[in-house]
């Protein structure tokens, strides 16, 4: 049987959380067409036990935060709300770096102060060196601010995301890390050889975009593992990679309650033998 839960800095969370990035408007800026429903999906997943959400203050910007803090804060104890920040948007809705000292600290205080908190979590560094996925570049400077916002009480634990594993070296000699957040799924694995010295060192890797990037053929290969195992292409997704690894901590979004009941359901399905061999198939 799968394990269910794992460490995320010093907390123990279910494997199987939230992100609320999909709760803004249309391209992540904005409002939500219906407020109300948004805030009916993030009550019903932390009441369906989900307790490791991720959000990020430049999802909006602002709104996703203030959706949470009006759904559920006060907090339950046990939930455990993790934010990033290193870009800020653009008034066209570009995403853009924003990684010098004070912007860093401005998006600190701003989560907090949206989120209705005192002490951040978790927060993660989004490296911007490329907007569109990992590049090279050091990350000595942010990672010192985030560091000593630590240090000041401000922010619990620190993570990284969209990062390369050098750059992910670099980190854990700077800052005690609590997890990586990048693009990873079934087709798209260029950090299989990452996970496994992360698990090795009891730190949580966070993937997302559990069904980005596949090609039709891939698609295709996935439904008929579905159409077998009575799920949807999504779960059998979500099911693999919590398979892959025990320090795998998936967050799939949804505006939908319908697909967020469907997700959920996906940490009861365990792959067989045959499904785990034509789903590795897709990954080479």
């Amino acid at each position: 049987m799968t394990q269910t839960t794992y460490r995320l800095g010093d907390r123990t969370v279910q494997r199987l959380g939230y992100g609320a990035m999909q709760l803004a408007g249309p391209g992540v800026f904005g409002p939500p067409k219906d407020p109300a429903a948004a805030r009916a999906v993030l009550q019903a997943a932390v009441a369906a036990g989900v307790n490791h959400i991720d959000t990020s203050d430049f999802y909006g910007p602002h709104v996703t935060n203030q959706l949470i803090r009006a759904a559920l804060h006060p907090y339950p104890d046990d939930l455990v709300i993790v934010t990033k920040i290193g870009g800020r948007r653009g008034a066209d809705g570009a995403w853009l770096p924003a990684f010098g000292r004070a912007e860093l600290v401005a998006a600190v205080h701003d989560n907090l102060r949206n989120l209705g908190l005192e002490q951040l979590e978790v927060v993660n560094l989004r490296a911007m060196f490329d907007v569109h996925g990992p590049a090279e570049g050091s990350l000595e400077e942010p990672l010192t601010v985030l560091a000593e916002l630590r240090e000041q009480g401000l922010v619990r634990h620190v993570g990284i995301s969209n990062v390369t594993p050098r750059q992910v070296e670099e980190a854990r000699r700077i800052v005690p890390i609590a997890c990586v957040q990048n693009h990873y799924n079934l087709v798209h694995r260029l950090d299989d050889a990452l996970i496994d010295t992360l698990a090795a060192a009891s730190i949580a890797y966070v993937p997302f975009f559990p069904l980005g990037g596949f090609s039709p053929l891939q698609s295709t290969t996935l439904s008929g593992v579905a159409q077998r195992l009575g799920a949807t292409p999504m779960q059998v997704a979500i099911a693999w990679l919590l398979q892959r690894a025990p320090n795998m901590l998936v967050i799939p979004g949804t505006s939908s309650l319908a697909h967020l009941r469907e997700n959920l359901a996906a940490a009861e399905l365990e792959l067989p033998a045959d499904a785990l061999a034509a789903l590795e198939g897709l990954g080479r």
